[in-house]
C-alpha cells in the first residue's frame, strides 16, 4: 500500500474518539497512555505492512500468554523490566543519587507473607538434598552505618529451578523467609544452592524467544527485597558466580556489583564450626541503602503478587532442564 493514512488528520481524529479524548469521563492518565500506544501500533501496522492474518495471530498469542500466566515472563524476556531499572538508574544519576547496592528486576515469582525470623533463618525445609549454602552480611546506610531492624525478604529456586507456591511438591514457604537484622545490621541464613530455571518449553514465552533466535534460560540467582525505615526500598538479586549463563540471562538481570564470590569449604574444623557433615558454600554480601524522606520510596513497587497462607496457586511450573536450550 503506497498511500499512508496512519499519520493523517483523519486518523488523529479517530484516535481521539477511540481513547475518549472528548469526554470528561474516564481516567486522563489511561487515555494519555492508551492513545500513545494505539497510535504507535497503527503506524507500526502501516510501516511494516502487517497483514490481517499476522495481526490476528498476535491477538491469539497474547490471549494464550494471558491464559497461561506468562506475561510476567515475557516482560523481562523483552527487556521491559531491565529498561525500567535503567530508567530509574538514569533518574538517580540526574538527581545525584550514586552508590549503594544496584537494583535489578523482581521477576514474577515473589510470594508475600513468608515467615519472619530475627537475625538468622534456615530457608530450606531439609527435604531436598543439595549443596549447603550459608549467606550472611549486613544492611547498611549509604554512610556505612548498620541498620538494625531492616527486613531482608529472600526467595530462590530449589535445585531443579522450581519455586515453592508455584511448585505444589514443595512446602508453602520453602526457600522463602523474611529476616530482621540484628543490632549490628547483620542477617544470616542457611539454605541450599539454587539452580536457574527455564521457561516452559513450547509455551508462549518460549515461542516468542525462539522466533527471536534466543533461549529462555536464567542463571542461578537469589532474590531480595530489602527495606528499612527512613531508607529507599531495594529490589535486587545476586547471581551465583561461575554459572555458565551468568552473562547470558534471558531476563537481563545480571548486573555488576551483584556477583559475590562463592567460597567452598570442606575442612573438618569448618564443618564442625558450621555444624554440618558435608562441604558447603559460603557467600558474604552487604546491602547498602539510600536514605529517603518520601514514604512511597520506602515501599515495594505496587504490582499484583501472590499471597501465601492458602491463596489460589497457579498450576504453571518453572522447572525445565537447563540443557533443553541453554546452549543456544
Amino acid at each position: 500500500m503506497k498511500k499512508s493514512i496512519a499519520r493523517t488528520e483523519r486518523i488523529e481524529r479517530f484516535l481521539d474518539r477511540v481513547t475518549g479524548q472528548h469526554s470528561d469521563q474516564g481516567n486522563p492518565r489511561v487515555k494519555q497512555v492508551v492513545r500513545r500506544i494505539v497510535g504507535d501500533l497503527y503506524r507500526t501496522i502501516e510501516d511494516l505492512d502487517i497483514r490481517p492474518d499476522e495481526f490476528w495471530k498476535a491477538i491469539s498469542y497474547l490471549t494464550r500468554a494471558g491464559q497461561t500466566r506468562e506475561l510476567g515472563l515475557i516482560s523481562p524476556g523483552l527487556g521491559f523490566d531491565h529498561f525500567l531499572d535503567l530508567r530509574m538508574d538514569a533518574m538517580d544519576e540526574e538527581a545525584g543519587v550514586v552508590g549503594g547496592t544496584p537494583r535489578t528486576i523482581e521477576g514474577p515469582l515473589y510470594v508475600a507473607g513468608a515467615p519472619i525470623a530475627k537475625g538468622e533463618a534456615r530457608l530450606d525445609d531439609g527435604k531436598e538434598p543439595g549443596e549447603i549454602l550459608f549467606m550472611m552480611g549486613r544492611v547498611l546506610s549509604i554512610d556505612g552505618h548498620p541498620l538494625e531492624g531492616a527486613i531482608v525478604d529472600v526467595w530462590h529456586a530449589d535445585t531443579h529451578g522450581n519455586y515453592s507456591f508455584f511448585d505444589p511438591s514443595q512446602t508453602e514457604f520453602n526457600l522463602r523467609r523474611r529476616i530482621e537484622t540484628d543490632s549490628q545490621g547483620y542477617y544470616r541464613f542457611r539454605s541450599i544452592m539454587p539452580r536457574g530455571y527455564g521457561v516452559e518449553p513450547g509455551g508462549a514465552t518460549d515461542t516468542l524467544l525462539e522466533s527471536l533466535g534466543r533461549h529462555g534460560q536464567r542463571p542461578a540467582h537469589i532474590h531480595f527485597f530489602i527495606s528499612a525505615r527512613g531508607h529507599r526500598h531495594l529490589t535486587t538479586q545476586i547471581n551465583i558466580a561461575g554459572d555458565p549463563l551468568l552473562h547470558d540471562d534471558f531476563a537481563f538481570a545480571t548486573r555488576d556489583g551483584l556477583i559475590p564470590e562463592v567460597v567452598r569449604k570442606s575442612g573438618p574444623g569448618e564443618l564442625i564450626e558450621r555444624g554440618v557433615d558435608a562441604p558447603y558454600a559460603e557467600v558474604h554480601f552487604d546491602f547498602v541503602l539510600h536514605p529517603s524522606t518520601a514514604a512511597e520510596l520506602e515501599t515495594v513497587v505496587d504490582r499484583e503478587r501472590p499471597v501465601g497462607d492458602g491463596a489460589e496457586r497457579p498450576s504453571t511450573r518453572r522447572d525445565r532442564p537447563r540443557s533443553a536450550r541453554a546452549d543456544r
